[in-house]
């Protein structure tokens, strides 16, 4: 896996299987295979890189406004199908892992309203805006914790109002 070997050239058998897979040459189940790569991983001291087709921490997620929103709108007509594949060479389903909608400088309300919602917040307009606001004034996408940190920093202030 990984294609960790002692002589160059090794197949990274993880991604002959998905591509084996995606060929419909196979028909496994192959919903183990992020666990295989994190084992491969942690017991060769070799990290997944964040790029890395299909398992890397990368390969599902999206902050951009556009992508995202196609997502989103699948999702919402209850087309986990479609939402998997709009803008996925590959089926993330297909191997255990799902589309994830993140929140950045290029993301659009849609993504602040999935993501708030996803994690049981009501997004009201000001705290979207306020969101929205946030994500665009950074050089990044946000992390979890970040975006937490607004949330309950916005509502103390807003509790002061």
């Amino acid at each position: 896996g990984l294609g960790v070997g002692e002589r160059v050239g090794n197949v990274q058998l993880d991604i002959l299987l998905v591509n084996l897979k995606l060929m419909g040459w196979i028909d496994n189940d192959l919903t183990i295979l992020p666990e295989y790569c994190k084992t491969i991983s942690k017991s060769c001291k070799v990290p997944v890189s964040v790029n890395y087709p299909v398992f890397g921490h990368d390969a599902f997620r999206t902050g951009t406004g556009v992508h995202a929103a196609a997502v989103i709108k699948a999702l919402r007509k209850g087309d986990k199908w479609l939402a998997d594949r709009v803008y996925s060479g590959v089926p993330a389903e297909m191997f255990g892992l799902e589309q994830i909608v993140e929140i950045g400088p290029m993301s659009g309300e849609s993504n602040i309203i999935y993501w708030l919602e996803k994690r049981g917040y009501t997004p009201v307009e000001h705290l979207v805006h306020g969101l929205f606001n946030f994500a665009k004034s950074s050089n990044h996408v946000l992390t979890d914790g970040q975006i937490r940190n607004f949330i309950e920093t916005y509502k103390f202030i807003e509790d002061d109002l």
